[in-house]
This record gives C-alpha cells, sequence and structure tokens, in this order.
C-alpha cells in the first residue's frame, strides 16, 4: 500500500501513439492560436511536439473550425509531424462528429455534449425525466461514437467540475460524486456499445476536489470491471511558480499513488513551457520503480479516497487542527513560523520563534532546541516549551515513537532519504496512529536543485502529497543547490495553499488558454496581479471563455471572463454582475466592483 507502482488499465489506440497498458505516460498540451488560423496552429503544434509532447490539443468551436483540423494535420504530416491531433469540442456534438474523421482523438465534455448551457439554477427531475435525459445522451453519444469506430478515432471523455450539467447539479450537487456520475454515464454507453478506445479526465482546479474525484472514479470503474487509463491535470492552475506548484501538488499525488496514464500541466504561458514541467514531474514519479519495499498497515477504518486527519495533541502552535507551520532558515516574500539558527544561537530574543540544535542550551524566549534521536534522553534536561525531535523514517520504530509520545512538548521532525519518500513518511505516521501516538509531525525535506522549477516540482510532489492526505502538521524544505533559502519558505507556503491548507497570498484561478480565448490571456493576468496580490484572503479567476469560467470560479470569489473580442464580464461569485466591458477598462471595474462589496483594503 505504500509501494509505488502503475495501474494497470487497457492500451488505447491514438493513431501512432498508443496511451496506457505498458507504454509510458505520455505528455501533452493544448494550443491557443485560433483553430480557423491554420499557418498560426501548424506552427504551435511544431512548437510543442518540438517540446517533446505526444498529443497535441485544438479546439473546435464550431463545424468551420473541425472541418479546418484536416488541413492542419495534412500540413503537419507534409513537413514530416505524425503526432496525434486531439479535437477540443464543447456545446456542439456535431463538430465532434466532424472532428472525428479529422483528426486522432477528440475530446468531449459529458456537462455540455448534449445538455444545455449551465445556468445555475435549481431544476428538480422526477426519477423518469432523468431517465429520459440518459436516453437522450445515448441516442445522441451512439451515432459519434460509430463515426469513431470507422475511422480508428479515439474519445476522451473529460468531465470539468465547471461544467457540470443543471441535470447533474440536481440529484449531486457541485461534488466529486456529480462529476463521477456524470463520467460513468458516458462510459456505460461506450462499454455498451463495444468501444474501449476510451481516455478519461475528471478534472478541477481545487487540487483537494481534483484529487478525491479521481481517486473516487478509479474505486466507480473497478466496481464495474471498467479499467480505462487516464488523463490527469489541475485546471485553471495560473503561471510562474504558482501554477508549478499546484499542478505538482495534485497530478504528483495521484501519480505518486500509481494512478494516470497521461498528463498535462495547464499554464497561462506559451503552451510549449508546459511540456517540459510534465516530464519533470512524470520523471521524478516514475524513478521510484523497484524501489526498496516499504512495509506498515492501516487503521481499519482508512479512507483511501478521503483520507482522515490524524488525532494530535497541542505543542504551542504546532498540532490539534492548528495551522500547519512552516519553518525555514531564512524569510522569502513570506516569513517562516520558526526559523531555523542551527548552531549560531542569537545574542538577543528574536522577532520570530527560533529553532537552535540542542547542544545549545540557552534560556530564551521563543527559542527551542532541535534534538537528535539519539539524544532523546537528554531532553528531558532542558526547559523549552516546545522540543523538535529529527527523527528518519528508518530509525523510527514503534518503541521510539511511544518514547516520544510521552514528552507533551515534543515534536517530530520527520525526515526520509528513501527513493519514495512520500510511502516512507505515510508509514511511519500510519504506524503512530496505529499505536496512538499524537505527536504533531512536521515534515522536512533536502533537495540539491540548482533550478527553481525543479525544486517546485519536486517538492510540490512529495510535500503536497503528504499534506493534502493529512499526514503532517507542517513543512520544512530545504535545498543545498544555487535556490535560495528565501524561496524555499515561499514554496513550502505555496504548497500548503495549494493542498487547501492555508492561504498566505491572492490565489488566481487563471486557465491555460486556448484558441477560444479572445483576449491576452497572459497580459490579463500579470495587469489583474499588480492591482490585487496583495488582497491575499481573497480567489480571483481569470478566464478567457465561458466553457468553465463561471463554474470554476464557484470557488472564487471575483471573476474576470472574457465574453466576446476583447470584451469582458465580471462575476461575484457565480453570478455576473457586469457584462460586455471594454477589455482596457476591465481591471478597473474589478477594483470597484471588489471595493463595492467591502473586500478591498489598500496596499
Amino acid at each position: 500500500m505504500y509501494n509505488y507502482r502503475r495501474r494497470k488499465t487497457i492500451e488505447v489506440h491514438i493513431g501512432n501513439t498508443p496511451l496506457g497498458g505498458d507504454n509510458p505516460i505520455r505528455i501533452q498540451s493544448m494550443t491557443n492560436t485560433s483553430t480557423l488560423d491554420t499557418p498560426a496552429s501548424v506552427e504551435q503544434c511544431v512548437a510543442i511536439v518540438e517540446a517533446g509532447a505526444h498529443y497535441v490539443r485544438l479546439t473546435a468551436q464550431g463545424i468551420r473550425e473541425a472541418e479546418n483540423l484536416a488541413n492542419i494535420r495534412r500540413e503537419l504530416r507534409e513537413r514530416g509531424y505524425t503526432t496525434p491531433l486531439v479535437a477540443d469540442i464543447h456545446f456542439n456534438p456535431h463538430a465532434a462528429d466532424v472532428a472525428a474523421e479529422n483528426v486522432e482523438k477528440v475530446r468531449i465534455n459529458p456537462g455540455n455534449f448534449v445538455d444545455r448551457i449551465k445556468t445555475f439554477q435549481q431544476y428538480n427531475y422526477t426519477d423518469e425525466e432523468y431517465a429520459a435525459e440518459l436516453q437522450r445522451i445515448r441516442e445522441r453519444f451512439t451515432p459519434f461514437i460509430n463515426i469513431c469506430k470507422e475511422h480508428h478515432t479515439a474519445i476522451r471523455i473529460g468531465v470539468n467540475h465547471g461544467s457540470l450539467s443543471d441535470r447533474i447539479m440536481s440529484r449531486y450537487g457541485d461534488t466529486p460524486q456529480g462529476m463521477v456520475e456524470s463520467c460513468l454515464e458516458f462510459l456505460r454507453v461506450c462499454r455498451d456499445e463495444d468501444f474501449s478506445d476510451v481516455v478519461i479526465s475528471i478534472k478541477a482546479s481545487n487540487t483537494v476536489v481534483m484529487v478525491e474525484t479521481v481517486r473516487r472514479l478509479v474505486e466507480a470503474m473497478d466496481a464495474e470491471d471498467m479499467h480505462f487509463p487516464l488523463h490527469l491535470g489541475v485546471t485553471e492552475a495560473g503561471d510562474s511558480e504558482d501554477g508549478r506548484i499546484k499542478s505538482a501538488v495534485g497530478i504528483g499525488t495521484l501519480l505518486a499513488q500509481g494512478i494516470g496514464d497521461t498528463i498535462r500541466v495547464s499554464l497561462s504561458e506559451d503552451p510549449q513551457n508546459e511540456v517540459p514541467v510534465a516530464y519533470k514531474l512524470v520523471d521524478y514519479i516514475t524513478a521510484r520503480e523497484g524501489h526498496a519495499p516499504i512495509e506498515g498497515c492501516r487503521l481499519a477504518d482508512y479512507s483511501p479516497v478521503v483520507p482522515q486527519p490524524r488525532n494530535t495533541h497541542a505543542c504551542g502552535v504546532v498540532g490539534n487542527g492548528q495551522l500547519p507551520v512552516v519553518i525555514g532558515s531564512a524569510c522569502g516574500k513570506l516569513t517562516p513560523d520558526f526559523v531555523y539558527a542551527g548552531t549560531q544561537m542569537p545574542h538577543e530574543a528574536p522577532a520570530q520563534r527560533t529553532i537552535v540544535d540542542a547542544e545549545v542550551y540557552v534560556a530564551m524566549d521563543n527559542v527551542y532546541p532541535l534534538f537528535k534521536a539519539s539524544q532523546i534522553d537528554d531532553m528531558s534536561q532542558v526547559d523549552a516549551a516546545i522540543k523538535f525531535v529529527q527523527i528518519a523514517c528508518s530509525e523510527a520504530n514503534t518503541a521510539l515513537l511511544e518514547r516520544v509520545a510521552n514528552m507533551k512538548e515534543a515534536v517530530i521532525i520527520l525526515t526520509s532519504q528513501h527513493a519514495n519518500p512520500v510511502g516512507d513518511c505515510q508509514a511511519v505516521v500510519d504506524r503512530m496512529k496505529m499505536a496512538g501516538v499524537t505527536t504533531p509531525v512536521i515534515f522536512r525535506a533536502t533537495y540539491c536543485e540548482n533550478c527553481a522549477e525543479d525544486l517546485q516540482v519536486k517538492s510540490g510532489a512529495d510535500l503536497g502529497a503528504l499534506m493534502l492526505d493529512h499526514y503532517g502538521e507542517g513543512l520544512w524544505l530545504e535545498n543545498l543547490g544555487a535556490v535560495a533559502a528565501g524561496d524555499c519558505t515561499d514554496y513550502a507556503f505555496g504548497i500548503l495553499q495549494a493542498a487547501r491548507l492555508r492561504t498566505s497570498k491572492t490565489e488566481y484561478i487563471s486557465c491555460p488558454s486556448c484558441g477560444r480565448t479572445l483576449f491576452n490571456l497572459q497580459q490579463t493576468i500579470a495587469r489583474v496581479k499588480a492591482a490585487t496580490s496583495h488582497l491575499k484572503e481573497l480567489k480571483i479567476g481569470i478566464m478567457g471563455c465561458i466553457v468553465n469560467g463561471p463554474g470554476e470560479m464557484a470557488d472564487a470569489d471575483y471573476g474576470y471572463v472574457g465574453c466576446g473580442p476583447r470584451r469582458i464580464a465580471l462575476y461575484k461569485g457565480k453570478t455576473c454582475i457586469e457584462r460586455n466591458i471594454p477589455e482596457e477598462e476591465a481591471v478597473e471595474h474589478l477594483i470597484n466592483l471588489i471595493k463595492e462589496n467591502g473586500d478591498w483594503r489598500e496596499a
């Protein structure tokens, strides 16, 4: 249960690049050009392919775009590029029919393939009405399957948290269960029609929802003897450091569990930038294959879908349901809760809580000792409100853990040198659960990276997986390479925010852009951030179009959504407040909206 191995899936045929089965995890990205602009789309496809992607997706809003996919594909083939193309379809099943003749895979969205555009209104369906809607789906979806059979085209059933239909919402609400059922309705038709070239994606911008939903889907498919491969992604992850960390937390948590056959790291940047990030994440996780076995057991009531927090007692500001803490050796943009000073004892009482190595025994307010496991007998000789004790997973036997448990002022700093640090740390914390040990745990992870992106990906995947599943009460991220200690502090806070455990800065839910976006998304994000980045209590959605915009922004406080060429609509939660604002005026209107609702403060 702690050892890395990939989930077994069937093989799906997608042009010359099969997916699932024994194939490697595939990488993909999506163009943001107009699909009617053949030269621009071809050039961007080439850039994505040259970056290493196995598949390239293009949006097809209507039949004209779906037809032009044939021209894009033909020109790519003439230039020697055979990478499979994927059409992205929303609201228009007729466009899906056409696209299935022109590309190797078609993505459809169950939330809008047949169902009307989401209204967020409450509808009450009788059992008969609900069954009639399902029959309508079957009657429209089956001819599309037959076209795909004829042209050897694969299908991706792509569920998005932001575009569940009103029908699904009426029965299940805006929940992981609703997302799973939305997918299963279409999968059952595929099974009944004996069509197996099917890939599934089930995404959300909220990493907690995304991870839970994928786990629920796997559990549901296993119960119905379905083994389709999965496409993983965190939608609207954003850009820069935040987008990379958020993607690493969500996708990395599932990859570490062995789930996932293809991934896309969705960044609000040039699409080819997504590919190397995805490779770093996949390569880092799959390198664990064949690692030294990790042994352990879990409580009988353990939930693999929604793991519950361990009961811990409070030790100062650590544990017992308090916000998870961050330890660091330097301040970045953010200040750690505890500053590690090593053997250098501060000359004066520090402004922050400070940790020093246990060899230094000096009484001072807000200074706490750090012991090694071999120094446990010395801990009782020191008078401190919090006593940190660093224990490696390899030495964390039950007897040692129980000795620490008898010291109510102790906090464990857990480290791992295992090839699979996530499973290693999980096994130790589960051992503590089995023994009834309530001592808080902080994970200390040390890397040696000279590239900030590498550190963001690796630490996000490791520490994010542990924290998202409620295994610890804090983080201590260190780096021995060129990435600064202050950046490590900021990344640790970013991991906690991505795991929805602690908010330390404004959260931006921004899409990666596609051919539907009718304004410059990257420039817009920069303008919105410049105006609002000091409002750390808020979540702000910045969306290129209405496909997922209002839905994904259900979790946001305010939304900035494209509604036409260089025209913007502003939302408060799910409610549209103002439409058709000229792009050059929209940020000012957003600020005014925030002020009108009492959420503005000066920087």
